[in-house]
C-alpha cells in the first residue's frame, strides 16, 4: 500500500478508522470521563454518517480489524499511531485505560506491509492528538497529561532521524489531567497557511511561530469551544480548504466560511463531544498527497 503523511491538509488518500466496538457501546461514562451527551445508541449512526462523508471528500477507507480489547476510546484511531512519510510510530497513550491500544495498529500495519519504523516505548507516554505537522519538515508536539517528558524525547529522537524539526509547547493545565486536552484541541490547520486556534489557551510560543511562517489565524469562538467541549476546533482539512466539522456550531463556521474554507458539517454530539474526540481524532490518515 501507498503510504505517508507530513501534512495535515494535503488531500486526504487514505485513511483507517475503526468501528465501535462493544466496550464503547457498554462504556461506563464515570470512568472512561465521558459527558452527559454520551449516547451509545447513536454512536454508530454517528460514525457510519462520518464515514460517508469521509468517502464523499474522496478517501480511500481501510477498516482497522478485530474487537477493540476492551478498549472503548480505541473508535479515536488518530491517538494510538502516527504516521510519516518513511512509515507508521507506534505512540503509547496516556490514558491509562488505553494502555496498549497501538498493538490494534500495530497489526493493522502489518496486515498492510506498512514499516513501523519506531514506538514509544517504557515510561514515554505520547498521544498523536498532540502532534501536529505544520509543514513537510517540521512536527509541533505538545507536553501534558497525555504525553509526558520521556514521550517527547523519545519522538523527537525518531524525527531527528527522518530530518524532521520538532517544536515542543506546553499545554495549559485547564480543566486538569482527567480531561483530555490535545494540542490539536487548541488548532487545527484548515488550509496549507491558515489555522484555526483556541487563541485563549494557545502557547506563546505556538503563536508566535504561525506568525513567523506566514500563517493566517482564525480564532475560533471561545463560547463554542466550551460548549463543544473543546471539540469547536477539531477540523478535519480532506483537501487544503475543504474540512468536515461538528454542526451546531454557527459561530466557528461563520469564521471558517469567512477566511474562505468551506465546511461540510455532520451530527457527531452522541459520540464526539460526548467522549472527547473530534472528526480528526476519528481518523489515522495513512496517505496525504
Amino acid at each position: 500500500m501507498m503510504y505517508g503523511v507530513s501534512s495535515m491538509t494535503a488531500p486526504l488518500r487514505k485513511v483507517a478508522v475503526m468501528r465501535p466496538g462493544e466496550s464503547l457501546k457498554n462504556a461506563d461514562p464515570e470512568i472512561w470521563h465521558y459527558g452527559p451527551l454520551f449516547n451509545p445508541k447513536k454512536i454508530e449512526d454517528v460514525h457510519r454518517n462520518f464515514i460517508y462523508a469521509l468517502e464523499a471528500s474522496g478517501a480511500e477507507i481501510y477498516w482497522i480489524p478485530g474487537n477493540d480489547s476492551g478498549i472503548a476510546d480505541a473508535v479515536f484511531t488518530y491517538d494510538a499511531s502516527l504516521m510519516t512519510p518513511s512509515g507508521a510510530v507506534l505512540m503509547s497513550p496516556g490514558k491509562l485505560l488505553r494502555s496498549g491500544e497501538q498493538d490494534l495498529h500495530r497489526r493493522f500495519y502489518e496486515s498492510q506491509n506498512i514499516p513501523i519504523i519506531g514506538a514509544i516505548e517504557g515510561i514515554a507516554t505520547a498521544d498523536a492528538g498532540d502532534t501536529l505537522w505544520l509543514d513537510d519538515n517540521t512536527l509541533l508536539v505538545g507536553r501534558g497529561y497525555r504525553t509526558n517528558q520521556a514521550g517527547v524525547d523519545q519522538l523527537r529522537a525518531i524525527m531527528t532521524n527522518l530530518d524532521v524539526n520538532v517544536h515542543v509547547f506546553d499545554l495549559p493545565h485547564y480543566h486538569g489531567a482527567g480531561a483530555c486536552l490535545h494540542l490539536m484541541s487548541l488548532i487545527s490547520l484548515v488550509d496549507t497557511h491558515t489555522a484555526l486556534v483556541c487563541l485563549r489557551l494557545l502557547p506563546v510560543g505556538l503563536w508566535e511561530l504561525l506568525k513567523f511562517k506566514g500563517f493566517l489565524i482564525i480564532e475560533a469562538p471561545f463560547s463554542e469551544f466550551e460548549e463543544s467541549n473543546t471539540l469547536s476546533t477539531n477540523v478535519l482539512a480532506t483537501r487544503p480548504g475543504d474540512c468536515i466539522m461538528l454542526e451546531n456550531l454557527p459561530k466557528t463556521r461563520e469564521a471558517l466560511s469567512s477566511a474562505g474554507i468551506k465546511v461540510k458539517v455532520f451530527d457527531g454530539a452522541a459520540l464526539c463531544i460526548g467522549c472527547e474526540g473530534g472528526p480528526t481524532c476519528l481518523t489515522r490518515p495513512l496517505l496525504r498527497c
